[in-house]
């Protein structure tokens, strides 16, 4: 009888300890499930620890950290929404997925911050949210990518890039550089590596490139696929443009990091890119890491995205603070580098 007590309560104790560490296992999930830091409620910002009410404060949803350019544009902002400054940052990274920046969007509103800061990884599903912080009285810039909305007094104003332009300019210099090496009627096969589908950069730059394409009959636009902004996936489907085509005259990568990817695909496969090379290779943000290469004649033009955008829209929230009217648009300032510019000069001056 005394032994089968004493397994009885054995018994009980592994099922408690089985219970336990279901507990612990259950809360560790939970504690990963919200690493990004998003939660679905959050403490008002008087009761957040170090929050001074002296501070401006601002959210910010960053779409994620998949390239060079986006690194800058967070660290631009990172710099200016400074406690010196006079600003409290709330950052977010989205991680590329529009339901974390809508989540972003609603714990800023309940935390309720003086401003949001938004750049929207896609065009469209913005409405509901953005209404929500109108109704909050809280304005929203977004910055860099744009939306579209059905009513455009649901944010306040854009700060960003003019992406058709940046596309159409990246075509005129093709047709120039085409005409100056004799070949303007010579068949012209081009590829693109496309970055976000659906995202306003690469509906901008696929369509003003388009524009000066349609124009050139001898051009031939062989296939546009998405290589998602990153490094990983450019090189992924250049190699698969290369085992397909099997000659390609042009490549149009709407951003360095894909360009990195399809310059390695390239020389893996035995061709070479640049001015020297079998490949023309065009790309787009300009930054320091492209415009080394370029250097070494591995790049041919480069189409600057400019990323520093912090310190403009520090100058839009002053100006609100002080009941002025801001412009709906603001485009910054960019330009375009080539192999035939002094690329040492140039570097030696770049803030990204």
């Amino acid at each position: 009888m005394r032994k089968k007590c004493i397994r009885i309560v054995a018994l009980l104790m592994i099922v408690c300890v089985g219970s336990l560490c279901g507990c612990v296992s259950i809360q560790k999930q939970d504690k990963e499930a919200n690493q990004r830091g998003a939660l679905e409620e959050e403490k008002p910002l008087s009761d957040l620890p170090g929050k001074n009410r002296d501070h401006i404060v601002v959210g910010f949803s960053q779409v994620g950290s998949e390239s060079d350019w986006r690194n800058a544009s967070t660290e631009s902002f990172r710099n200016m929404f400074t406690a010196e400054n006079g600003y409290y940052l709330l950052y977010e990274d989205a991680q590329q997925k529009q339901e974390n920046q809508l989540k972003d969007v609603r714990n800023f509103i309940l935390q309720e911050v003086d401003y949001i800061v938004l750049d929207p990884i896609v065009e469209t599903g913005w409405d509901t949210v953005l209404k929500e912080a109108k109704d909050a009285g809280i304005p929203v810039i977004l910055v860099d990518r744009t939306v579209e909305v059905e009513n455009d007094d649901l944010y306040t104003c854009w700060v960003g890039s003019n992406f058709e332009e940046e596309g159409r300019r990246a075509g005129e210099w093709l047709e120039s550089y085409l005409k100056w090496q004799e070949r303007e009627n010579d068949r012209i096969r081009i590829v693109t590596l496309q970055g976000t589908l659906e995202s306003s950069s690469q509906i901008g730059r696929t369509q003003g490139f388009l524009k000066v394409l349609d124009a050139n009959k001898k051009w031939e636009m062989l296939e546009r696929r998405s290589g998602e902004f990153t490094q990983a996936k450019g090189k992924e489907v250049m190699d698969d443009f290369l085992s397909t085509y099997k000659d390609i005259d042009v490549v149009i990568s709407e951003n360095d990091n894909m360009t990195f990817g399809a310059i390695e695909a390239i020389e893996a496969a035995g061709k070479s890119c640049g001015p020297a090379g079998d490949i023309i290779v065009i790309s787009f943000d300009a930054v320091q890491a492209a415009l080394e290469l370029m250097k070494r004649g591995k790049i041919n033009a480069d189409f600057e995205c400019n990323p520093i955008l912090g310190p403009f829209v520090s100058d839009i929230i002053q100006r609100l603070e002080r009941g002025q009217e801001v412009e709906k648009i603001h485009y910054v300032q960019e330009q375009y580098f080539d192999a035939s510019m002094n690329l040492e000069e140039i570097l030696k001056k770049r803030e990204y």
